[in-house]
């Protein structure tokens, strides 16, 4: 409500602009007071227009104050200061409103929106730094769903890469394994772990005789090339891997419609037909000396091709080349890259081949790349709008794919080309510690243990999820023994599975997480036990009343119980419950989820705050008791509806 209200607001400012002044203001800021006692929303545009209207602000803020006329679910307008125009709500409407659940549908843009998250190379098991970009990922797509835009989310598939290589590299080299051999490996429960030993092996034996890395390169090219053994084994291996991370991620309520793979990237000729393009169009040229010889290279903000020609090349010069065909014509990240954002955005004019690979437990369907697939399948690709899901260290290789774009004329493409980018997750040595690793004194000392895939140091995804579950079991284990095993196997997962996409999410994109244990687990402070557990109260007092929570809206004068000193502070609570499509549509504008879990936190702590201080089901007077009762109900629906979007449930007790 509270953003309906706001561009009520902001329209009708702008039509007495427009109407009094011939002002056309197409943006009206709209800011909050700093006490909500002065109002819900502050606008300062006169000191905007005092130029242009040359009159003093106050003096426009008082002309608009006296002629914009009532607005509908405002009390008035007060001219404040030098010229700040403070807005008051009806609050007495907006609570029948928030009571009954109303919710004016806003206009939805046109064209679906592609968010690619996850996209783990599938040689080994994830790891923690994966959780956040998948948590990340997975709550952008539900803020964007909640917001009524129709989402396509894929995870894509580098079965192809040097990562990949490497596991077939200690498969055939190092244990010397038959595919039979391992494909029956991959029937263990968790083959992933086995690969994450293996690969840190691997790279100690490459470290060990730098002449091993060209068995790396040979492996590489097979597994390119394809039609092979080694590609054979590569695809059993990254196959199982990749199921296992599926599994992984369902654990935590994380789906993806499309699995696009690097193999049918370049067995498609995906590259081919982009590659065309790019030459043509002068944003690669052949380099023909200096260190990028016999190299396909673009400028970082491409030129015309009549511009290059023009000019002089220096060696600082080719410093600001993006090579994207090595020498030896390979293609590197970047260019494949290319040619896959493309066909996102449909202007590549090829395909994928699809076949259904899992069926997820709400009967939605994930679906591959192949060669060849289904001849009816879903519309994947062509989108409006694009974000990936991506860490910080990739902010060059995602910025070449932009300026690629430019160069090719498709501006509007990269104009809605997002690159979402994160921080990475490390561990505090305390938690270091508590996961069995040996830290040294030093790193004992440190404020945060980087993880290495490589070296084997790490926390895998199950294992973190798995140590949360059974920390979170001891205590609904002590509080709840009268429960059955599974009951409190359940409550323990809701629990442990908020506390761990909470923490993920508290912190905005560009910190540094040092995972904590007990700081993610939590029942108080931020943390998503907390916000779980307001919920779990608010519902206990509806069960002890006989009342439904999600039924219950009286018919209250609400006017009578919003003023004075006590009003005012329960109206508060009212207000921040309204605004959880204002929040998550300041969420997707930044691609920052930060800021819902920080009004998750804040209506958790307001709601418990109104229940120590307010007794409800001992109230007196039943008219008070039913306006305190639709206060929890109200607050609670919204803090219900909020942690849904960030991916996270609520026990029926904690």
């Amino acid at each position: 409500m509270y953003r309906h209200l706001e561009r009520r607001l902001a329209q009708h400012v702008r039509d007495f602009l427009q109407r009094t002044y011939q002002v056309d203001l197409p943006k009206i800021v709209i800011e909050q007071p700093p006490k909500v006692e002065f109002g819900e929303y502050a606008l300062p545009l006169a000191f905007e227009l005092a130029k242009r209207l040359r009159k003093p602000p106050r003096k426009i803020a008082e002309e608009i104050v006296n002629g914009i006329g009532p607005i509908k679910g405002f009390e008035k307008l007060e001219l404040a200061g030098a010229g700040y125009i403070n807005a008051r709500l009806n609050r007495a409407e907006m609570a029948h409103a928030l009571a009954a659940d109303e919710n004016p549908k806003a206009e939805v843009p046109a064209g679906k929106i592609l968010v690619e998250h996850s996209s783990i190379n599938p040689n080994k098991a994830a790891h923690i730094g994966h959780l956040r970009n998948a948590i990340l990922g997975d709550t952008f797509v539900r803020l964007l769903l909640f917001a009524g835009r129709e989402v396509d989310v894929q995870n894509y598939i580098d079965n192809t890469g040097a990562q990949v290589a490497d596991v077939v590299v200690g498969f055939l080299h190092l244990e010397k394994k038959s595919r039979a051999e391992i494909e029956q490996l991959t029937q263990q429960p968790r083959f992933d772990y086995y690969c994450w030993d293996l690969y840190a092996r691997v790279s100690q034996w490459y470290a060990e005789d730098k002449q091993n890395l060209q068995v790396r390169l040979k492996t590489l090219h097979e597994i390119e090339q394809g039609g092979n053994e080694t590609a054979a084994i590569a695809e059993v291996i990254s196959v199982a891997v990749l199921r296992r991370h599926l599994e992984t991620m369902a654990r935590l309520d994380i789906e993806y419609d499309f699995l696009p793979r690097e193999s049918e990237i370049l067995h498609l000729h995906f590259w081919d037909a982009a590659f065309t393009k790019l030459k043509d169009s002068g944003v690669l040229f052949f380099e023909n000396e200096g260190k990028n010889k016999g190299c396909w290279v673009m400028r970082r903000k491409p030129l015309t091709a009549e511009v290059a020609e023009n000019v002089e090349k220096t060696e600082d010069d080719q410093d600001d080349q993006k090579v994207i065909v090595r020498s030896n014509g390979t293609v590197g990240y970047v260019g494949k890259d290319i040619a896959y954002h493309m066909w996102k955005f449909g202007v590549l004019g090829r395909d994928f081949g699809y076949r259904k690979f899992h069926h997820y437990a709400d009967h939605r369907d994930c679906w591959i790349s192949t060669m060849v697939g289904a001849l009816e399948h879903p519309h994947f690709g062509d989108v409006a709008e694009i974000y990936n899901v991506i860490d910080a260290r990739q902010a060059e290789a995602q910025n070449a794919v932009i300026e690629a774009l430019r160069g090719l004329g498709y501006n509007q493409q990269a104009d809605h080309y997002i690159h979402f980018s994160y921080e990475m997750v490390a561990l505090t040595p305390v938690c270091a510690t508590e996961l069995g690793y040996q830290l040294s004194d030093e790193d004992k000392g440190r404020a945060y243990i980087e993880v290495s895939g490589r070296k084997g140091f790490g926390v895998k995804a199950d294992d973190l999820i798995d140590t949360l579950i059974a920390s979170a079991k001891k205590e609904v284990d002590a509080r709840h023994p009268h429960l059955t095993h599974t009951e409190r196997l359940t409550i323990a997962t809701q629990i442990a599975v908020g506390a761990l996409r909470y923490f993920m999410l508290k912190f905005t994109k560009q910190s540094v997480i040092a995972f904590d244990f007990k700081e993610a687990l939590s029942f108080e402070g931020e943390t998503g036990p907390y916000a779980q557990y307001a919920v779990v109260r608010a519902t206990n007092i509806f069960r002890k009343g006989g009342f439904d929570p999600d039924h219950f809206s009286p018919n209250l004068d609400f006017a009578k119980y919003m003023t004075g000193d006590g009003g005012t502070e329960i109206w508060e609570l009212w207000l921040a419950a309204s605004k959880t499509s204002y929040l998550i549509d300041q969420c997707i504008a930044t691609t920052e989820p930060a800021y819902l879990a920080k009004h998750a936190f804040q209506l958790a702590q307001q709601f418990n705050t109104f229940y120590h201080r307010h007794p409800i089901l001992t109230e007196s007077d039943d008219g008070r008791k039913q306006f305190l009762l639709a206060t929890t109900a109200v607050a609670r629906r919204e803090l219900i509806r909020i942690l849904a979007v960030m991916g996270i449930t609520v026990p029926a007790v904690m």
